[in-house]
């Protein structure tokens, strides 16, 4: 086994946890199935999710526990010429589940140029202090007194005198 790698029952269950906070990682559905074989590399050209799917449905329910895990593996590898051992030990390997970096922030392009605050200019350019960091209510809103007037009015104070 590889430094990285765990037992395959261990793995069932950090899998059959993956994504649902009710399961309790004795049965997995085949959706969570699907996602570590594609975390271990194990789909691809040759087995693909249609495979899994047609597989899965011979089991009649809507997940599967351990032994029936292991029996749905050994008859995945003989449908597909694919040795049970390669299956496995790809499944042993490929660590706990992962969601791919899907939600780091992109820097690229347009991204990094909205986000510089040292290119804004007028009342945006007010929210923020030199370091960049914003300065919450105090950069939002005028401190000054509101008298109800815009900036500037020239009559201010002169409606009721007339």
């Amino acid at each position: 086994m590889a430094q990285g790698g765990m037992k395959l029952d261990q793995q069932f269950i950090s899998f059959a946890k993956f994504g649902d906070t009710k399961a309790d990682g004795k049965t997995i559905t085949l959706t969570q199935i699907d996602k570590w074989f594609k975390q271990a590399g194990v789909i691809d050209k040759k087995l693909t999710t249609t495979d899994t799917g047609i597989t899965f449905n011979k089991f009649k329910s809507k997940t599967i526990g351990y032994t029936d895990f292991l029996n749905f593996i050994e008859d995945l590898a003989h449908q597909k010429n694919i040795p049970v051992d390669n299956i496995k030990e790809k499944l042993q390997e490929c660590g706990l589940p992962g969601t791919n970096k899907s939600t780091q922030a992109v820097h690229v392009g347009a991204v990094d140029r909205l986000t510089d605050t040292s290119k804004y200019t007028g009342s945006h350019k007010e929210r923020f202090d030199e370091s960049g960091h914003g300065k919450g209510k105090e950069g939002r809103e005028d401190l000054a007194e509101n008298t109800g007037y815009v900036g500037g009015y020239k009559g201010q104070g002169t409606y009721d005198k007339k």
